[in-house]
């Protein structure tokens, strides 16, 4: 049995992993590489060839690690993509989505004509529709059989709905070996989503490490965090908040807790819009799945009060209505993709509000070096958008209490679970440097032996 790294190795995107067995080909996740931003060389190149690989096993629907299927099924995969049911449902909205992006890339504007000079589309969306007919849904714990002498369980791990560890049970040669993908780790405690569940003892274990040596805050609650900023920027004085977020998995976690704060009356009514059709599309998802969400989720929206009594809350369905919303003159709350102010209709909202005394830009998420929200967080005074220099005069705050991913202590706890007389190695991908070294350390130090593999590097398990 041969492992090789073959995305997000050192580096946290483009998450995909080959299993060699006997006359049987795995790959585990399949996404995209936007490190560099040159999606077009980096992820129209497979180095082996599609055609070969039996199954896909995905472990979420986040575009780094689903973002390249229509590109290996193009190319010649014929096999299934196995996942969990809203893996299957969330993929499918962000593979379109993926589309759209890169046909935003392609048609840039020059002046006032639109002009054909960027990238082409890696896929459009005949080859989506072609990579979501090979969906094969299973469920979670379920002990599943892909080949004579493999069987596949999936785990909850937190994350986002529907997102599972992969443990592959291998029989080859008369000897019986075990190997998990934990894809991306949730975090304990977070709006929505259950913990993340126990590992089963295995012999490998390819873990990620995106917030190695890196801790949440721990000095307050999401609930009183979102509490002083809204009473700050909407109640105290008659402002806008505005929430750049990614529509799936953040919004719906955001959402929530508004509503946990709204309904119980912790503060008086204020107007909350979400200007994303993608997230409106996501929520009805999460909504199918009530019996994934954790238990205090699925006590809290089984109180029909609850529901009803969050009126103030708006999905803004076309351009129309999004520009309506910019004119709204009240206090309120916009929530807008994308999460990094990259595209989107966020953009709409930055461009009129950005020089507004009375605006806040709440950051909930990671913003990766270069892109405009890190400029923001940086603190450049000026920002240059649709061809225009504008003063940020509005007031920009950030929290990670809404980061997805778990923090050093909870990837420590997922490796902890296992002996580390009896786990052979562990694999640490999709993180930077920084973390990838600091989780090393620590994991050595408890006596693990580790490994931070190199792109395209392979390992006889």
């Amino acid at each position: 049995m041969k492992l090789t790294i073959l995305g997000a190795a050192e580096q946290v995107t483009g998450s995909m992993h080959l299993l060699q067995l006997t006359n049987y080909n795995i790959l585990i996740d399949c996404g995209l590489d936007y490190e560099k931003d040159t999606y077009q060389h980096e992820n129209l190149y497979f180095p082996f060839d599609p055609s070969t690989i039996d199954v896909v096993i995905l472990t979420h629907a986040h575009i780094d690690h689903s973002g390249n299927l229509p590109t290996l099924v193009s190319m010649g995969f014929n096999g299934q993509i196995l996942c969990t049911a809203p893996t299957a449902e969330l993929s499918e909205l962000l593979l379109l989505d993926s589309v759209n992006v890169f046909l935003s890339k392609q048609n840039k504007r020059s002046g006032s004509k639109r002009s054909r000079t960027g990238p082409e589309p890696l896929y459009q969306q005949k080859q989506v529709m072609e990579t979501t007919d090979r969906f094969v849904t299973i469920a979670f714990h379920k002990e599943f059989r892909l080949h004579e002498n493999v069987t596949l369980t999936l785990i909850p791990i937190g994350h986002l709905l529907g997102a599972a560890a992969i443990v592959l049970t291998v029989t080859e040669n008369g000897s019986t070996k075990k190997i998990a993908f934990t894809g991306d780790i949730g975090r304990k405690g977070y709006p929505l989503l259950s913990d993340p569940e126990p590992l089963p003892p295995v012999d490998y274990l390819v873990s990620e490490s995106t917030y190695g040596g890196r801790l949440h805050s721990r000095d307050t609650t999401l609930t009183q965090k979102l509490i002083d900023i809204i009473s700050e920027s909407c109640i105290k004085y008659p402002g806008r908040l505005i929430i750049p977020a990614f529509s799936i998995g953040r919004t719906q976690a955001l959402a929530y807790t508004l509503n946990k704060i709204f309904s119980t009356g912790l503060l008086p009514p204020v107007k909350i819009f979400i200007d994303s059709p993608l997230a409106g599309a996501a929520t009805e998802i999460y909504q199918k799945y009530p019996q994934l969400l954790n238990r205090e989720a699925q006590d809290f929206y089984a109180d029909k009060n609850n529901n009803s009594g969050f009126k103030e809350l708006s999905y803004v369905q076309d351009k129309r209505e999004s520009i309506a919303v910019a004119n709204y003159h009240e206090p309120c709350i916009i929530i807008s993709s994308a999460g990094m102010l990259e595209g989107g209709r966020i953009q709409d909202h930055l461009y009129y509000n950005l020089q507004n005394y009375y605006c806040t830009i709440l950051f909930i998420g990671y913003c990766a070096k270069g892109t405009l929200g890190e400029r923001l967080l940086r603190g450049d005074p000026i920002i240059r958008l649709r061809n225009r220099d504008l003063m940020v005069y509005a007031t920009i705050k950030q929290t990670d209490l809404l980061s997805g991913h778990g923090d050093h202590n909870d990837l420590m706890d997922i490796v902890r679970q296992q002996n580390p007389s009896t786990l052979k190695q562990v694999f640490l991908v999709h993180g930077e440097h920084k973390s990838l070294q600091a989780l090393s350390g620590s994991l050595q130090e408890e006596n693990y032996a580790v490994t931070i593999p190199k792109k395209g590097e392979s390992f006889e398990l």
